[in-house]
């Protein structure tokens, strides 16, 4: 069989996680890993993967050795290391500051209320569905610009940018390869068409203040204005689901900690924090070598893609304890749930706030939070998300 190019490693799901029970709980795979082969090189993806904590974070912290970047061309934050990065992301946090995203909440309150409000006299909601996907296609679309008529197509394009591969077949991979560009080509064109009407009629939203957004004389680029919008729509839109979902999935399974959160609300931010460690969105994030470096006793060559699984970092006994334990008030909790170093999650401000402001609803308004019985999961078709297709929930209507 044909390898997969290294590019295109973070496609493929690894061999020990290809069942579907694995996918829905990978952490005891994990833990069997980051034990044996904290850092290993599998053939068949041609990928060096890291699974302990310490090697986790040297790799995401040392951008010099470990470089973010994927093609000579591009210019995301995501895939452009410093001084380039530092240039896009310090023209971007004008425009995106902690106070102007602190700001939304009451918005965000807004959305979650109108959501949730049909759903309480059944007793009964699809949280993914119904809640924890449109409230962050609703906040982003706003935020960037998108109309609310192309929200449904906005969606289809941030799963595509997430999405794995079917199975790790040849066909499937190239298949996938071909969609994702489809997908990167319409919203290149969507992009650019919107950023014309906002050079010739700037609004309130984030485009217009990207495009008027300047450092010592220097403006965004087209492309690269275009490509910080797939960004976010790609980490702030899916990732932000997936934590909402996340969260929620551990409450049902642990109920205990609907009644602890509901009587502690000051916990719910660290229960949020908790989420990411425990059942975190994101689970691998890649790099490829710059240079020959040793890693834990392994030579890792100039070239070579190398993934950091922080899905396992995050439950390595050496650095959390009680690691396989939900604590919702764990201090410190040093998690790579948004990554680390300098591309930490520019969104991580604004999906900790939905999800905070989702987490304090639900648990105000409703009560007996478990899944509707007799529901087959099923995992997201993805390498690096970690996250369900589905989550009805059944629960009891709260007096308030």
């Amino acid at each position: 069989m044909k390898q997969a190019p290294r590019k295109y490693a973070n496609y493929i799901p690894i061999r020990e996680l290809h069942s579907k029970e694995r996918q829905l709980f990978p952490f005891q795979v994990y833990a069997e890993l980051r034990e044996n082969t904290p850092v290993r090189y599998d053939e068949h993806r041609e990928c060096w993967d890291v699974f302990r904590y310490e090697d986790v974070q040297y790799v995401l912290k040392n951008p010099k050795l470990f470089s973010s970047e994927r093609n000579r061309t591009s210019s995301s934050m995501l895939t452009t290391d410093p001084p380039k990065h530092k240039q896009l992301r310090d023209l971007v946090n004008q425009a995106f500051t902690p106070k102007a995203i602190e700001a939304l909440a009451p918005r965000i309150q807004q959305i979650t209320d109108e959501l949730l409000a049909p759903h309480l006299s059944n007793g009964k909601i699809n949280l993914i569905d119904d809640l924890a996907t449109p409230l962050p296609v609703i906040v982003i679309a706003e935020l960037i610009g998108v109309p609310a008529t192309d929200r449904r197509e906005f969606k289809h394009w941030s799963d595509v940018l997430v999405k794995g591969a079917r199975d790790d077949s040849e066909e499937a991979f190239q298949e996938l390869v071909q969609e994702k560009q489809r997908n990167m080509q319409e919203l290149y064109t969507y992009f650019a068409a919107i950023l014309e009407q906002r050079r010739a009629e700037p609004q309130e939203d984030l485009i217009s203040l990207l495009l008027a957004a300047e450092i010592e004389g220097q403006q965004l680029t087209t492309e690269e204005v275009i490509n910080f919008c797939i960004l976010l729509l790609a980490a702030g839109n899916e990732t932000t689901t997936n934590l909402i979902a996340n969260a929620v999935r551990i409450l049902s399974e642990q109920p205990e900690l609907q009644l602890e959160l509901r009587e502690h609300p000051d916990r719910v931010a660290s229960a949020v924090e908790e989420t990411l460690r425990y059942y975190p969105p994101i689970v691998a994030i890649g790099r490829v070598a710059r240079e020959t470096v040793e890693l834990n006793g392994q030579t890792i060559q100039a070239g070579d893609q190398v993934i950091s699984w922080v899905g396992a970092a995050n439950r390595d006994a050496a650095q959390f304890e009680h690691a396989d334990k939900f604590v919702t008030d764990r201090k410190p909790n040093r998690h790579m749930g948004f990554g680390f170093g300098i591309h930490f999650c520019l969104g991580a401000p604004l999906a900790r706030l939905e999800a905070r402001v989702v987490l304090h609803t639900l648990l105000q308004r409703i009560e007996h939070i478990q899944l509707v019985s007799e529901t087959e999961l099923e995992p997201i078709q993805s390498a690096f998300v970690f996250g369900v297709k589905e989550y009805p929930v059944q629960f009891n209507a709260r007096r308030i």
